[in-house]
């Protein structure tokens, strides 16, 4: 019953309450540590500026796979993203992933109300409901649609509440609301395909880990919080 009710409560108000960027105002930083397999192979790190009215985020990535030695996957990326009262207002990217170079160039064209983006694989206007693709931001958890922050592509999905869930990282259990966060559109090819286990603390405002499978187990780990 409890279950249930947490269920309709999301249904009626799928974290309006929640989506504000304030709720990182005491947030300096989040280490998060990227696992394949159940071996560290890099990590996801983001650092919060705050001043005044204004919030900038600054993100780097860094982590490679081997196999018997040899690198068959990599991704070494920085972006940062600037808000303004809440609303995003800028985002820029450089991501070399496999020794192929992406990008991400996104401005809030206020005069009219959407986001004008230049990117490695999306030249485009773009609606203001969509969320750039990360992991420290709960809001992704609300959106429709995501921007990819390695490419600029928009992406269509669907977010699905599954239960309560108990986790521990790092020796501490948390409670946790665990999601299911798939790609909209099912005719895509696999690996365009979002597919992700999301658990969210609503304690804290906080993404705590997530999962995914592509060639292995992935998962993101919250390590640090300063």
């Amino acid at each position: 019953m409890r279950k249930l009710f947490i269920f309709l409560i999301l249904l009626i108000f799928p974290f309006k309450t929640l989506s504000h960027t304030d709720h990182y105002k005491n947030i300096n930083k989040i280490e998060m540590e990227i696992l394949k397999d159940g071996k560290v192979i890099g990590y996801c790190d983001y650092e919060f500026f705050h001043k005044d009215k204004f919030l900038e985020v600054q993100n780097s990535t860094e982590f490679e796979v081997k196999i018997f030695g040899v690198k068959v996957f990599s991704i070494s990326s920085n972006a940062a993203e600037k808000y303004e009262n809440g609303q995003l207002i800028y985002f820029k990217s450089q991501t070399i992933q496999n020794d192929k170079k992406k990008f991400v160039d996104l401005k809030y064209e206020k005069n009219k109300n959407n986001f004008l983006i230049h990117g490695s694989s999306y030249k485009g206007n773009a609606s203001l409901d969509n969320v750039i693709g990360n992991w420290w931001n709960h809001r992704i958890l609300e959106s429709n649609s995501q921007i990819s922050p390695l490419s600029g592509s928009i992406k269509k999905q669907t977010v699905t509440f599954i239960a309560e869930e108990k986790i521990n990282l790092y020796g501490k259990e948390y409670l946790t609301h665990k999601f299911k966060l798939k790609s909209k559109d099912l005719n895509i090819s696999e690996d365009k395909k979002l597919d992700f286990d999301i658990w969210f603390e609503p304690k804290s405002n906080l993404i705590l880990k997530v999962g995914y499978k592509k060639m292995g187990y992935w998962e993101y780990k919250l390590k640090n919080l300063k």
